[in-house]
């Protein structure tokens, strides 16, 4: 039923497993009967799987109203509930597959942009697809110099200027260049400073307009990307970034490191934008297509 990825993430995910599934085991083992009290240690142990408070409370109302519903007794059915109700709230993402297609990846520095852009390559490459990418943040020479590194490894061809010169420019190349070279997706790299909210808006906006008019024929899509170590921070980060432009998609990286897992639930029950990608490994081919089922069965 579920494929080699599944056990990964089911690897990786074992850290926010311990501190939810096993707690809830533990709790439900010992319960004789679906009281308040019961309600109360539940919710305790969604929020320290930083599904955030929010969150906890609305999972914890849907689940009052199901088991009213179903009529259920015994509190070891508490999980399966549990488990339809979180699927329910995490909901199935259907990727509509246009070509040609350009992503914008959008994040802080440090939260695995530059490589979750190269494994995103590698995916589409691997698919036979014809890949470009786009080193716009030109901010740091690192950048550029790491993004060339993944593009080498992933062999796609990248299109960069130099450090300093104007991101909007290395867009407009590279759209050029894709519609010369006939490429199916063009993946943008661009700077991730919100210290400096006005800069980066203004420098979106002006991506965005170059995006509109040079590559009208092709589907946009910015995906912003979090690193779940952070939590219910990345959460944060994203109502910052949301502000700031339209985001149609959450890239969550290093959740193999983490026991903040739950935060896959939260970014999309608070802010209304899907997990697209997650990230359980370092390798080229360990960030895949978000699946909330699988993602619900491995977590449990």
């Amino acid at each position: 039923m579920f494929g080699g990825f599944f056990n990964k993430l089911k690897e990786g995910l074992t850290k926010t497993r311990d501190g939810l599934s096993s707690k809830l085991g533990e709790m439900l083992n010992l319960a004789v009967t679906i009281d308040e009290d019961l309600y109360e240690e539940l919710e305790e142990i969604l929020i320290t799987a930083d599904i955030g408070v929010e969150t906890s409370l609305k999972i914890i109302d849907k689940l009052k109203e199901k088991i009213k519903e179903e009529k259920i007794k015994d509190p070891i059915q508490i999980k399966p509930c549990l488990k339809e109700i979180l699927i329910e709230m995490l909901g199935q993402y259907e990727e509509e597959t246009t070509f040609p297609k350009v992503m914008l990846i959008i994040g802080v520095n440090g939260v695995g942009k530059t490589t979750s852009i190269g494994k995103i390559a590698n995916n589409f490459k691997s698919e036979g697809n014809k890949v470009l990418i786009a080193a716009a943040d030109t901010f740091r020479a690192a950048a550029i110099d790491q993004l060339e590194v993944w593009s080498n490894r992933a062999a796609v061809d990248i299109v960069k200027h130099q450090e300093g010169s104007d991101p909007a420019a290395v867009v407009f190349d590279a759209i050029q260049a894709a519609k010369a070279r006939k490429v199916d997706v063009l993946i943008c790299d661009t700077a991730g400073r919100l210290h400096n909210k006005k800069n980066l808006m203004n420098e979106l906006e002006k991506i965005n307009r170059i995006v509109e008019k040079e590559f009208s024929n092709g589907k946009k899509e910015t995906l912003l990307v979090v690193d779940a170590t952070t939590g219910q921070n990345g959460v944060q980060q994203a109502k910052l970034f949301k502000e700031v432009c339209n985001i149609d998609g959450i890239i969550l990286t290093k959740l193999d490191g983490t026991a903040k897992g739950g935060v896959v639930i939260s970014i999309k029950d608070v802010l209304g934008i899907p997990v697209k990608y997650i990230g359980v490994g370092e390798g080229i081919d360990d960030l895949q297509e978000f699946n909330a089922k699988e993602f619900v069965e491995a977590l449990f």
